[in-house]
């Protein structure tokens, strides 16, 4: 039996899906870069590629499409984020170097809360990711 969130929520999985116009470059970021597991993808489905990345044995992953038509999509504001916990600062700084030597520098956060214990780096189609440090933090 697959576990629940909540009663009021009975989801068993969570995606989050975003297009792209660039799918080899984010399959690059976040598999090569980040170092994310690709789980699935699809090709030529209605006009759509896709790729699904996530970790192992979560079910919460992150879906990027592409439609055969594709044009570039704007990203959100400076705020709007994913972040990843990494407790391990020296891990953390290993991954902003691996993506910062693939082109991707850090850049300054719009709340400056993420500027003290992350570092925050733009993806090729200009979202956000922060690579948080999180030894020693409270995630509750």
């Amino acid at each position: 039996m697959e576990h629940l969130w909540s009663e009021k929520m009975p989801a068993v999985q969570f995606r989050v899906a975003r297009p792209t116009h660039q799918m080899d470059k984010i399959i690059d970021f976040y598999g090569q870069g980040l170092g994310l597991e690709i789980i699935g993808s699809f090709a030529n489905h209605n006009g759509y590629d896709g790729v699904m990345f996530g970790l192992p044995n979560a079910h919460y992953h992150l879906e990027f499409t592409q439609h055969e038509d594709a044009s570039a999509v704007p990203p959100p504001s400076e705020d709007n984020l994913l972040v990843f916990y990494i407790p391990d600062r020296k891990r953390r700084d290993e991954i902003a170097s691996r993506l910062h030597q693939m082109g991707y520098p850090s850049v300054e956060p719009e709340n400056p809360y993420w500027a003290i214990n992350g570092i925050t780096i733009c993806d090729p189609d200009g979202w956000r990711i922060v690579l948080q440090n999180s030894s020693g933090l409270s995630l509750t």
